[in-house]
């Protein structure tokens, strides 16, 4: 599975478990329009840490939080690498 896969499959699910409508997910679908909130987005950072091995918001690097699905999916990309 790719990375971008596991990260849709994990807003996916968390928002079946919160009961949460998500919108369809697309790179420019702005974060705070996805119909996830703030737990929820705990919820799938910690998943995905489990997921993947790292957590690229626990980091000492400078970076700008994602805006957009795309922001988040490619801050997962650029730390695997």
């Amino acid at each position: 599975m790719s990375l971008r896969s596991t990260i849709c499959s994990q807003f996916e699910q968390v928002a079946v478990e919160q009961k949460k409508k998500l919108a369809r997910l697309s790179d420019d679908l702005k974060l705070l329009e996805s119909g996830l909130d703030s737990l929820s987005f705990a919820l799938v950072v910690m998943r995905l840490e489990e997921a993947v091995g790292f957590d690229p918001f626990d980091s000492t690097e400078n970076f700008t939080f994602p805006v957009t699905f795309g922001d988040f999916v490619k801050l997962y990309e650029d730390h695997s690498k």
